[in-house]
């Protein structure tokens, strides 16, 4: 998951120094990111465990000890057998303090050659872009990972506590690489805190003025219910009133009118106080007024019509799929809607299917939670973290604000939560938005200057987290 919503700020471009051996590990970032895309790491086409391989053996020829590298092979789904790579690097001499776990996923979503400009599998250079499958979602992020590792220990760092690094094959799919990650694996990826490399980062403005950079605290549980609705059908010439589809119709447009309850937490709170600053007009207006009073409906209404910031304020649901009906000439038997649900973190999705059912408020049509998603959580803003993050992006770009960020959608970093270790997006890579998001579709790309920039951030990065 790479989304990184329109920060409608402009600053002006400031130029910085050049990182020092910086071709030598720009050449080696170009050559892991043209690696990696050319393993097709689609679920079902078994490449994920070659690519967790190509990494390990890179970590392996730079001094990883053979026993602190793991490929843990896992089946996601029964048509995906798929593999997560966890590597330690321990600390120098007696740990100060608990590991750092450093995740990415290896797996994208699938590309088809006629869709693309190019083929989608195979790495190309073109007007300051890298284009490809993965290289903004989010092998582009797990190569600035490895890349700063095999940095940092060329130059002879010594990290002060063990750095674990984690990277999943299914989250573009199930999840089941993380769930596992942070229960039955925890022996190998329990630590303090996680960085993950699949969210955060930022954008600039097609003149190149950096529109701001997010650090993820939080994001949104996914979770999925249905509205079902079952009659005694008929012949469609003798049409009733009980009619399923209309029932379901109705139910869906309650649905659609209904507004959960407008919800603040510590990490929203500190990302409208930051956007309230720089908006004006009549959202800025409505973030100001929200953040004096979290109960004002209109104003979470008004700041939830701006596409850019839907979802921020509150739980949303959506109907994403249909079913109804068997038969041309019958009266359908069964109408029934797929409800997919961006739960506030702290809310039980329990809660919500008992919200969902009130909604709807018709006994003719039956609501169910259809699967077992844990509550996600919030993690608080540490400060050493929300430190180390700021002085990296303004090592690079001095003026860029920094805003701490709930994500709308589902990354890796649930299950963690979930299970006590807090987990921060902090990537450093950066592309043109808003009109430029292109994870998940035709001609997905990076500019080849936010690849190199995000191996130096996530260098200054652990130098501040784990350095002596």
């Amino acid at each position: 998951m790479r989304l990184l919503a329109p920060l409608p700020l402009l600053l002006p471009s400031v130029a910085f120094a050049a990182e020092p051996n910086a071709d030598r590990w720009d050449a080696k970032a170009r050559e892991l990111l043209e690696r990696s895309v050319a393993f097709p790491t689609v679920a079902g086409r078994g490449q994920v465990p070659a690519q967790a391989a190509y990494f390990a053996d890179q970590l392996k020829a730079a001094g990883w000890a053979e026993g602190d590298l793991h490929i843990l092979p896992y089946q996601a789904a029964p048509d995906n057998q798929t593999a997560a790579l966890i590597a330690r690097w321990p600390a120098t001499g007696k740990p100060g303090g608990k590991p750092i776990l450093l995740m990415a996923h290896l797996d994208v979503v699938d590309a088809k050659r006629e869709d693309w400009s190019m083929d989608p599998f195979r790495l190309v250079e073109q007007d300051g872009y890298f284009y490809g499958r993965g290289t903004s979602d989010n092998k582009g992020g797990a190569v600035a990972l490895v890349t700063a590792l095999l940095r940092l220990r060329a130059e002879g760092f010594r990290p002060k506590r063990d750095l674990v690094l984690f990277f999943t094959g299914d989250e573009e799919t199930t999840g089941e690489g993380a769930r596992l990650g942070a229960a039955e694996w925890r022996k190998w990826t329990d630590a303090e805190f996680a960085l993950n490399s699949d969210a955060g980062g930022g954008g600039f403005d097609k003149q190149g003025r950096p529109l701001g950079f997010s650090l993820q605290a939080a994001e949104k549980t996914y979770s999925m219910y249905s509205f079902t609705v079952r009659n005694r059908g008929g012949h469609s010439s003798k049409p009733r009133k009980d009619n399923a589809i209309y029932t379901l119709a109705e139910a869906l447009k309650r649905l659609e009118a209904h507004r959960f309850a407008p919800m603040l937490n510590e990490t929203t709170r500190a990302y409208f106080s930051v956007r309230e600053k720089s908006e004006t007009g009549p959202l800025g207006d409505a973030m100001r007024a929200w953040l004096k009073d979290p109960a004002d409906g209109a104003a979470a209404d008004a700041i939830e019509a701006d596409e850019g910031e839907v979802g921020i304020t509150r739980t949303r649901c959506v109907a994403t799929r249909l079913e109804g009906g068997h038969a041309d000439n019958a009266l359908p038997q069964l109408a029934r809607a797929t409800v997919n649900c961006r739960i506030m973190p702290g809310v039980e999705p329990a809660a919500v299917r008992d919200e969902l059912e009130r909604v709807v408020n018709d006994p003719e049509v039956t609501v169910e939670r259809t699967d077992d998603q844990k509550m996600s959580l919030a993690s608080p803003l540490r400060p050493d973290v929300v430190a180390a993050y700021t002085a990296a992006v303004h090592r690079r770009h001095p003026t860029a604000p920094i805003m701490p960020e709930m994500s709308t959608g589902a990354t890796d970093a649930r299950p963690f939560r979930v299970s006590g270790i807090p987990v921060y997006g902090v990537d450093g890579a950066w592309g043109v938005v808003p009109d430029d998001l292109r994870a998940h579709g035709r001609d997905e790309r990076l500019p080849v200057k936010a690849l190199y920039d995000d191996v130096d951030h996530w260098v200054d990065m652990l130098k501040a987290l784990a350095g002596k």
